[in-house]
């Protein structure tokens, strides 16, 4: 299976901000051709939920944030395109380690959302703060 990328740029810029950051990753889904999110909301992914609201991008609500990786990977399998999910920071995020390891032994295209504490607040042990990049260098 061969896969293609293509390169989303923001509009051009004319004096004012016309995108907020979740607005610009809904915007980056939808130039890749992705049309379908799994995932389970919460405190910091929220603004991404607010932006999937108006985005044009389907999200189905799982009940668990390894359901939702686990969905996201059969969708993949099943329809040959990038799985996506998304989950809050915290241990919202450390619930899909272990089915991102699965797609990562199984070659399954799937890309992980996850929300993360405000940067002054990273390493200060805040509410729902936890070592992402840390924690992830085994999924490379």
């Amino acid at each position: 299976m061969t896969f293609s990328i293509k390169f989303c740029f923001l509009p051009i810029y004319d004096g004012e901000l016309t995108m907020n950051g979740a607005q610009w990753v809904v915007h980056a889904l939808r130039t890749q051709g992705v049309d379908t999110v799994f995932g389970y909301p919460g405190g910091a992914i929220m603004p991404v939920y607010d932006a999937l609201y108006d985005g044009g991008v389907e999200h189905l609500l799982c009940r668990h944030e390894q359901g939702a990786a686990m969905a996201a990977i059969g969708y993949a399998r099943a329809t040959g395109k990038t799985g996506v999910c998304i989950a809050t920071s915290g241990p919202g995020r450390d619930q899909s380690d272990h089915r991102l390891a699965d797609a990562l032994l199984d070659s399954i295209p799937i890309v992980a959302i996850t929300g993360q504490v405000a940067a002054p607040f990273i390493g200060t042990d805040a509410f729902q703060e936890v070592d992402v990049l840390g924690l992830s260098l085994g999924l490379y």
